[in-house]
């Protein structure tokens, strides 16, 4: 028989942005190691205004025994220049783009595909609001197990690494998701309470 790995995948509801920011500050404190940068994760302040009250943004959880466990963002800024190079903020620009963020799963709950399915919804829902025409995201290579998995989604346009552009212990490897957008035949269900239980073994779970 099929293990099952049950957690209710969900857009957040106001209840789980404690657990969402307590994630996120965790990965950038414990694995990371640089901790908060508030030019980098303004964001993580304000939850609830920066993806919940914002139609086109999107913070996706994964719930397990009422604590979440994994997220995944969405928002419609491009990388900005500086930092980054300034062919990939004409590539991506801000209002057309929809940029990837906070891809976190706690070690714990990592290996059940937590992370690819969340990508996937968050993917799902770029493609389904009408102004995103491309998916960027970049990630810190460094991060055990980080390029591998975006390599198995995504493809490199751009890698940093020789320059460093955000300086010492950062790899910087930026990637861009294709958007498909499948003819609809049927209304779309309700994206926003989802729960699923599968059996992903050998699933990315970053």
């Amino acid at each position: 028989m099929q293990r099952q790995f049950p957690y209710a995948i969900r857009h957040a509801l106001p209840q789980d942005l404690p657990g969402a920011r307590r994630l996120i500050l965790d990965t950038f404190y414990r694995e990371f190691g640089y901790g908060y940068v508030p030019e980098w994760h303004a964001d993580v302040v304000d939850l609830q205004g920066h993806y919940l009250e914002h139609p086109r943004h999107a913070l996706l959880v994964a719930v397990h025994a009422e604590e979440v466990v994994a997220t995944t963002a969405l928002h419609s800024t491009g990388p900005a220049h500086p930092p980054h190079p300034r062919e990939l903020a004409e590539r991506f620009p801000s209002g057309t783009t929809a940029q990837l963020v906070r891809v976190y799963v706690r070690a714990e709950h990592r290996r059940h595909g937590l992370a690819r399915e969340l990508v996937r919804r968050a993917c799902a829902f770029a493609a389904a609001e009408g102004g995103y025409q491309r998916l960027y995201l970049h990630t810190n290579a460094d991060v055990p197990g980080a390029e591998p998995f975006w390599r198995s989604l995504a493809e490199e346009v751009h890698d940093a690494r020789p320059s460093g552009e955000h300086g010492p212990g950062v790899a910087t490897v930026h990637f861009e998701i294709p958007l498909h957008r499948p003819a609809r035949t049927t209304p779309p269900a309700d994206a926003h309470a989802d729960s699923w239980t599968s059996g992903l073994a050998g699933s990315a779970g970053r």
